[in-house]
């Protein structure tokens, strides 16, 4: 049976959107890795799953990283998913929620639905919520090393794990060394996302992701809530913060006790069929 799909990306980071309606099993880990290879499949930086049934949201969503494994939370896969919804006009400009293995969120579609809004929850610097091994405590300014070199960390959870190192200078390279080793860390018993981060100035953070299941990644709104709300814990930034990508500007809006507003774009790529024989 082919499976109908529906590409999207949001500042580069793709997803690719699968109705469970149109699966007649479910997805295996070996055909989620073949769908999103880019040589072998049609390519892409994770699966979105859905809608499925909720009893507390609109719907529900699953969230597929590359290697297979699920991921509780995406930032740019959340408004992916709005803007498949708003397209499907299974949503409308109102807002709506979309529950997922992270938590409930809040979404809301406009400019012709390229635009989503999403609130993505708070943010919370907890070693046991994150989770962190060690002494329960806030987990800023903690010490890591990796190849060799220590770096000064922070970790915050928004509904997954998150690694934020707080640098003057970064880069690519920088993420492609050191991101594998921090995502593996025996601190985090779940893995982590790594952000390496620059503060540009008051309103204006960089950063360079790593993340868990998917490696090196253009965008993330998850990446970007982490980063923004870390920085913003050590004093350096204001509530308002555009997050510098490689792929483009997320917007976040830090309020009270770190509850996180998030804006950015989304660029539908195309729709198809994967055919059997991908999968022989």
């Amino acid at each position: 049976m082919q499976i109908p799909f529906t590409k999207y990306h949001a500042l580069g980071n793709d997803y690719i959107v699968i109705n469970p309606a149109d699966l007649p099993l479910p997805l295996t880990t070996d055909q989620v890795k073949r769908i999103c290879h880019r040589n072998f499949g049609v390519g892409s930086d994770g699966i979105l799953l859905g809608p499925l049934p909720s009893e507390t949201a609109r719907c529900a969503l699953k969230i597929f990283n590359p290697d297979g494994s699920l991921a509780e939370k995406s930032g740019n896969g959340l408004r992916i998913f709005s803007r498949y919804l708003w397209d499907s006009r299974l949503v409308g400009t109102e807002e709506f929620g979309i529950q997922t293995d992270g938590g409930l969120v809040q979404s809301t579609v406009f400019d012709q639905g390229r635009m989503v809004r999403v609130e993505m929850g708070k943010v919370s610097f907890d070693s046991e919520r994150i989770p962190v091994t060690g002494p329960k405590r806030d987990v800023i300014n903690d010490r890591i090393t990796v190849d060799g070199r220590e770096f000064t960390f922070c970790a915050a959870t928004i509904g997954n794990p998150h690694c934020v190192l707080p640098l003057p200078e970064i880069s690519a390279q920088m993420a492609h060394q050191y991101g594998p080793l921090l995502e593996v860390h025996p601190l985090f018993p779940k893995k982590t996302n790594v952000q390496f981060l620059k503060v540009l100035d008051r309103a204006n953070i960089q950063i360079e992701i790593w993340e868990r299941g998917a490696g090196y990644t253009l965008a993330s709104g998850s990446s970007s809530s982490a980063a923004a709300a870390v920085a913003c814990k050590l004093g350096l930034v204001d509530r308002d913060v555009s997050v510098h990508c490689p792929g483009g500007i997320i917007k976040i809006e830090i309020r009270k006790d770190f509850d996180i507003l998030m804006t950015g774009g989304v660029t539908r790529v195309s729709s198809g069929l994967i055919a059997p024989e991908v999968f022989l």
